[in-house]
């Protein structure tokens, strides 16, 4: 049997979570079941029925996210289960090493492909902040899976579900949560799929109101280079790269960002790149798909027009 632990956001599933869910459904062949905390609004259970999961179970008794009280949830309910995929998110991260311990199962983390199973269990997955990737063979018989946001294309296989409800009636409180800040009408850069960032050759913040606009009729999120952050221009939360965050946008747009190998190891598993410069000799044009050389103030109001006209 196959699980997965559907994180969810205020009753909603990420896009992440669905991408585990087809991911577990391609290696099963069916008879999956997911756990997660909370009670789902309605609908969302059918979204994950609609990528092969035909069983939930909705973990009651746990608040604010708690990576050792969720871990042990998890693992409690998934007993049998012999492969257990995660989406590799922030709170994947930090249940997927408690899960594997208390399960004695064999953990790979930055998953990119499906396993071949020809000879053995071998998974793919990233190192080296994306630069580079290690084939890993699995032997233990329970295996848990963290796979990378937006590597496993989504593939339906519709089934009917469950749902059950479960109770952790004493949870070890070795945490105390004192509050929780979560940014409001923004896009998590791990979850975009558009990426519009900027570096410093938008001169200064007065500037980033193009970057911003054009996300948003890309439907995406702002990102910028680590002189940016530090400079205090953008927010460090929107600073992408080695030392930020990594990311693998189907859509990365850079604006005025030279390229360095830190910025380049954070946005090199970027489906496709696109980069904006007005120097020709940018480090970046090696890594980009596509490439414009040009003053990013006369690229970016043209940029925008064409991405309106398109949009209507």
């Amino acid at each position: 049997m196959t699980g997965i632990y559907a994180e969810n956001s205020e009753g909603v599933f990420k896009k992440a979570v669905l991408e585990a869910a087809s991911y577990a459904s391609q290696i099963s062949g069916g008879n999956v079941t997911a756990v997660c905390v909370g009670m789902p609004k309605d609908g969302e259970a059918e979204k994950l029925a609609k990528y092969g999961v035909n069983k939930l179970i909705v973990v009651e008794g746990l608040n604010a996210f708690d990576a050792l009280n969720y871990g042990r949830a998890v693992a409690a309910n998934l007993q049998n289960v012999k492969n257990l995929i995660i989406a590799n998110t922030y709170e994947g991260k930090a249940i997927a090493p408690r899960i594997a311990v208390l399960q004695a199962a064999s953990l790979a983390t930055n998953v990119v492909e499906l396993p071949n199973t020809t000879n053995g269990f071998s998974i793919k997955r990233g190192v080296f902040s994306g630069k580079g990737f290690a084939h890993v063979q699995l032997s233990r018989e329970n295996k848990v899976i963290a796979i990378t946001p937006n590597s496993i294309e989504l593939k339906e296989n519709p089934v009917s579900i469950n749902i059950e409800k479960t109770t952790v009636s004493s949870p070890e409180n070795l945490t105390q949560i004192t509050g929780i800040n979560k940014a409001a009408g923004k896009i998590p850069l791990t979850e975009a799929e558009v990426v519009v960032s900027a570096g410093r050759g938008m001169k200064g913040p007065e500037n980033w109101g193009m970057v911003e606009e054009l996300a948003q009729i890309l439907g995406g999120a702002t990102a910028c280079s680590k002189p940016v952050s530090d400079m205090d221009w953008r927010p460090h939360s929107e600073h992408v790269g080695q030392t930020g965050i990594t990311i693998k946008p189907n859509l990365y747009i850079a604006i005025g960002i030279s390229g360095a190998i830190q910025h380049l190891a954070g946005v090199s598993s970027s489906k496709v790149i696109v980069v904006i410069n007005k120097d020709p000799e940018a480090p970046f044009f090696k890594a980009a798909d596509y490439g414009i050389v040009g003053d990013a103030f006369e690229v970016l109001p043209q940029l925008i027009a064409a991405a309106k006209a398109a949009k209507n």
